[in-house]
């Protein structure tokens, strides 16, 4: 009989190695289905909280907040293209690529929780983003990725102009910072196991089935 667990995975829809660890959850909970039961419960982290709506190149906000050169910026895409790639996904990221701030984003995932969509909105938020190089600070973007995932544009575009679940996302940005999560993406199994970083499909396999033995 498949164990139930729950899966909290605390993350940004601007980090690369977040959608890279999504996918690679994803399939190790495919290769499980036998000893593991789970849902995803997406849980919000600003990388850039001070980020203006309009964002600032990648290239240069990676060289001012790591220190790191175009040539060692642009190793590090291709690194992070290759990887999504062996997922089945698409980094279109450039020199021409922009960061943005995503709190507005993060208000939408939580409405979407409430609507049961969450999951299709937040693989929608990383196709906006990384594949499709759309501003996920723009309230028409956030729409269409809800509609696409399935939710009422209309009902999205109030939650977004209302600033409704601003509070309830500060309140769950402080919960996991408290926690000690301080990087992402991170994985929370059933609120005591923690798996850090864009792990291979391998490990995550290897963690959940020995955590569903241990829970057994």
């Amino acid at each position: 009989m498949a164990r139930t667990l729950t899966i909290d995975f605390v993350s940004d829809v601007s980090c690369p190695w977040c959608i890279i660890g999504l996918r690679a959850l994803e399939e190790a909970l495919a290769r499980t289905a036998d000893t593991v039961n789970a849902d995803i419960s997406f849980q919000p982290f600003e990388l850039n909280p001070d980020m203006p709506p309009e964002g600032q190149n990648l290239v240069e906000h990676i060289t001012h907040k790591y220190g790191s050169t175009p040539a060692q910026s642009a190793a590090n895409r291709q690194i992070i293209r290759e990887r999504a790639a062996g997922l089945g996904f698409t980094m279109a990221m450039s020199d021409q690529s922009r960061i943005y701030n995503t709190f507005d984003a993060h208000r939408l995932l939580h409405w979407a929780e409430l609507e049961g969509r969450q999951s299709k909105l937040k693989h929608a938020l990383f196709d906006a983003y990384f594949t499709a190089g759309q501003n996920v600070a723009d309230h028409e973007v956030l729409v269409a990725a809800a509609e696409i995932s399935g939710l009422d544009g209309t009902a999205a575009r109030e939650v977004l102009a209302s600033g409704r679940y601003a509070e309830e996302v500060r309140d769950a940005e402080d919960l996991w910072r408290s926690r000690g999560i301080n990087a992402v993406p991170a994985v929370v199994i059933d609120g005591r196991y923690l798996i850090s970083g864009g792990q291979p499909i391998e490990v995550f396999e290897q963690a959940l089935r020995q955590v569903a033995l241990q829970e057994a």
